[in-house]
């Protein structure tokens, strides 16, 4: 066996062309049969005749002298699938009785005329033929059997139609030859199988190509598969890198094909579908192999066999490639047939005497060129490498098998049929006009009386199964078609798709399972953006937008995160946000707290400081009564800023702002009237009874509760019409979900806020007329300097506090409540505590006596308490 398999190794050359200078071997009859009562025409491509310089014959015309033989080896399966079922049928004792079927094989010559010829030759019988002559011709042959190649079918059914004779084509399906209004007697054994090209997308995506280039007959065929292959990758997110149309004139050599092979391999695409027939597809298959193009992924239908093109390197150009094949049950009495097949078992067969010569050692007879027993012993072709010749049966070889049972099935129902008409049959048998046997064998392929054949409706395939096969050929020459995976599609639209991938033996460029993209897979946390005027397969990847995720790759939109979520750092997950608020245990609630308590408890000490000393002429002198209204309530508005810190609810929500703004109208309506005491005092140039009176009643200080009350009416009509709330802020800051006090209404906030600037623009106006009256103790400048930083403090605030958010804009209005008690506190008592308790000695009544009394003193003593 092995020395076997070595031989053939080295004889590669010989049997890839199949040339030899014996005039025996290169000698061959165009057709063969054997005998039988009924017999099936048969036309194989089994060799063919070529010129090599195209030297003229001498005598013939148009003919040439240097005509070389070239047998297809591959081919002879057909044969061998004729003749084993033949064979089976005849032993069958249920069918046929008594009649037996044989077989007339010609050759299908490379040119449509000589075709035209061999199916003259077969009808007439003799060798120059008259189109309406049957002269000599004693075999009754009722149906043809043709293929593989739609174009040769076609050709001789224009012949066979004219008689109403049934034909039988066993290569693909073509829509065109099934088209019953042109050749209702034709019959094709492969259904019409549109499942195909959604084999080949599951592939696809099985692996993620989505770069794909397509290699396509320039023919109806080639169209309608493109058409349908292009839906099914459109539908599923595959792209086209290129549609390359191959016109059957092309052959190897071509120098169009030459340039589109030129561009396929700067393609970015590393996976390529080939799909075509034996004879729309040759050329191309030949020129590949030439090129040694080991760096693309081919995808190929079982129309034609890749190891029959291999070269003589080592690494093969269609090492790693992927078939479709239809699955068929392996027929084990088929092998077994082979090994039996020998050309003494079959005399008449003018093939097998050339097997046997060229490979294994036999020598033909000089005289007669009848094959010596001198060959090789148990020679069988069971022995031959498979990238030679393949013992299981391929998948025409199952289609030549099933027509065989199509018309042995007919014959017997007509035979049947003729029976009840006619009891007694003709000596000769059956006796009938092979037009009559068509609607017998419609009835037989429609039912699947055939073996191993599959649910068939009007020609089409209702249960569909694949074998995907992974061809080895590394190193050249090993030619193994090994099954790895299978793809099934049955009568109720159920898709079965299966894949080993560790049996796969890929082209020797890639260590890993090939990729075939136009863009890189986006990962997780970007999202795909389409490149201009390129295909939806090509594109950029940009990171998703600020809490946005894309948890898959290659996702198309980013997916917002829930308000209560936000987006990680990678931008692949959606976290949940932490509850968050301005809380006392944080640095910035408790700097504010402490800031809060340490100035009211300052504020406190003032009091205390002013109350204790009450009776001194700095406390007597700036009415000591509105100095204690005002100490206590910048006392309350330091404590009310601690409304703001801590977790929020109803109630603080409620007295933050309204507590806000009503304490401090207290404080600035309480500066106003220390202001406008001070300008009645001394802008009053006589003692007048009015201005007497207004002294005596303190009717400034009534100032207060009048304006108190109009911000109460103020804060009255928001927490009625549209109260502030809990509210949850999300986007403040990243990761947390802020609690805050909404103020409901911006309106009445801005009112508030309004009505408290307009205070201090009062205020401020009264004691800037004032600020140069002569008085020892006259605090007109103080306030109005205090009235500026007060009124600067929420100028400031407004634009602030609406660019931010969250706990820093609850900080900044808590900053800017201490900012102004502070510097109400600090810019109005700050002096006089510093006469109390520093400079006693300006804060008793010697030290005033020395000083020049003016009329200004006289009715400032008019305010004194």
């Amino acid at each position: 066996m092995f020395w076997i398999f070595t031989f053939g190794l080295l004889y590669i050359p010989n049997f890839l062309c199949a040339l030899t200078d014996n005039e025996c071997y290169v000698t061959s009859k165009d057709y063969f049969y054997h005998e039988g009562d009924m017999t099936i025409g048969a036309f194989f491509p089994l060799h063919i005749l070529y010129t090599g310089n195209k030297v003229p014959h001498k005598y013939v015309p148009n003919n040439f002298q240097d005509v070389h033989i070239q047998y297809k080896f591959k081919n002879y399966q057909f044969v061998l699938a004729l003749m084993f079922a033949i064979e089976e049928v005849n032993r069958n004792p249920h069918l046929l009785h008594n009649t037996t079927i044989g077989y007339d094989i010609y050759n299908i010559p490379y040119t449509e005329k000589n075709i035209l010829y061999s199916a003259l030759l077969w009808h007439t019988g003799i060798i120059n033929p008259l189109p309406n002559c049957d002269c000599g011709h004693k075999r009754k042959s009722p149906v043809v059997l043709t293929g593989p190649s739609w174009s040769a079918s076609a050709h001789i059914g224009t012949l066979l139609q004219l008689y109403k004779i049934p034909q039988l084509t066993f290569g693909p399906f073509d829509s065109t030859l099934n088209d019953q209004g042109t050749s209702n007697s034709l019959y094709q054994m492969a259904p019409k199988d549109t499942s195909l090209s959604l084999a080949i997308v599951l592939l696809m995506l099985h692996f993620s190509w989505s770069w794909v280039g397509l290699m396509l007959p320039d023919d109806h065929r080639g169209t309608q598969f493109l058409s349908d292959l292009r839906e099914n990758m459109e539908s599923n997110g595959i792209c086209i890198a290129f549609s390359k149309m191959i016109p059957g004139t092309w052959n190897a050599f071509s120098n169009a094909l030459w340039k589109s092979m030129e561009k396929i391999e700067e393609s970015s695409a590393n996976v390529i579908v080939i799909y075509g027939d034996i004879i729309s597809v040759e050329g191309l298959i030949r020129h590949i192999a030439q090129l040694l193009v080991t760096w693309k992924v081919w995808v190929l239908n079982s129309s034609w066999d890749v190891d029959n093109h291999s070269d003589y390197f080592m690494v093969e150009s269609f090492h790693g490639s992927l078939v479709f094949s239809y699955h068929h049950e392996e027929m084990i009495e088929f092998m077994n047939f082979i090994q039996t097949v020998n050309p003494y078992k079959y005399p008449e067969d003018d093939y097998l005497p050339k097997f046997w010569f060229l490979f294994f050692k036999c020598s033909f007879s000089k005289f007669d060129c009848q094959l010596l027993e001198n060959c090789q012993l148990n020679a069988s072709l069971e022995l031959l490498p498979r990238h030679i010749f393949d013992p299981t049966m391929s998948e025409e070889g199952y289609n030549i098998y099933n027509a065989v049972y199509a018309v042995a099935y007919s014959l017997h129902e007509l035979s049947l049929q003729q029976i009840q008409i006619q009891p007694y049959i003709n000596e000769k048998g059956m006796v009938f006009s092979p037009w009559q046997l068509l609607p017998f064998l419609r009835t037989t392929i429609n039912k699947s009386h055939v073996k191993g054949h599959t649910v068939m409706d009007g020609g089409r395939n209702l249960d569909t199964k694949y074998d995907i096969l992974n061809f080895w050929n590394f190193p050249s020459g090993l030619g193994l078609k090994v099954k790895v995976g299978t793809y099934s599609l049955s009568s109720y639209k159920d898709v079965q798709f299966s894949l080993c991938e560790g049996m796969i033996q890929w082209p020797t460029r890639f260590t890993k399972i090939p990729q075939s993209v136009c863009s890189e897979s986006c990962r997780p946390g970007l999202r795909k953006a389409a490149q201009e005027g390129k295909a939806v397969c090509c594109f950029d990847c940009t990171p998703c937008a600020e809490n946005e995720i894309s948890n898959e790759t290659d996702m198309d939109q980013c997916v917002k995160c829930p308000e209560s979520h936000y987006a990680n750092a990678e931008k692949n997950h959606c976290l949940r946000k932490s509850v968050s608020f301005l809380a006392y245990e944080e640095p910035l609630g408790m700097a504010l707290t402490i800031t809060a308590l340490g100035f009211s408890v300052l504020t406190a000490v003032v009091l205390v400081v002013f109350v204790k000393h009450r009776d001194t002429p700095i406390v007597k002198a700036n009415n000591r009564s509105l100095s204690y209204i005002l100490l206590l309530t910048l006392f309350i508005c330091f404590l009310s800023s601690l409304l703001f810190i801590g977790q929020p609810r109803t109630a603080t929500c409620i007295l933050q702002q309204t507590a806000f703004g009503i304490l401090f109208t207290v404080a600035l309506s309480t500066v106003l009237a220390k202001a406008i005491t001070v300008v009645i005092a001394f802008k009053a140039t006589v003692p007048a009874r009015m201005v007497r009176w207004l002294m005596v009643s303190r009717a400034p200080n009534f100032i207060i509760p009048f304006c108190t009350l109009i911000q109460i009416i103020i804060c009255g009509i928001w927490l009625v019409t549209s109260p502030p709330f809990i509210d949850q802020d999300t986007h403040a800051e990243l990761g947390h979900i802020i609690i805050v006090c909404n103020m409901g209404s911006t309106v009445a906030f801005h009112t508030v806020l309004g009505y408290l600037c307009s205070l201090a623009l009062g205020s401020y106006t009264m004691a800037f007329l004032s600020r140069n009256l002569p008085d020892t103790f006259n605090e007109a400048k103080f306030l109005s300097f205090s009235m500026q930083v007060f009124f600067c403090v929420w100028i400031t605030f407004l634009p602030v506090y609406h660019s931010t958010k969250g706990k820093v804009m609850v900080a900044m209005e808590v900053f800017s409540i201490l900012a102004s008690s502070i510097a109400l506190l600090g810019l109005i008592f700050a002096p006089k505590c510093y006469i109390i308790l520093l400079r006693t000695e300006k804060n008793s009544c010697p030290g005033i006596r020395h000083k020049k009394h003016s009329k200004s003193n006289i009715h400032l003593n008019l305010v004194k308490n």
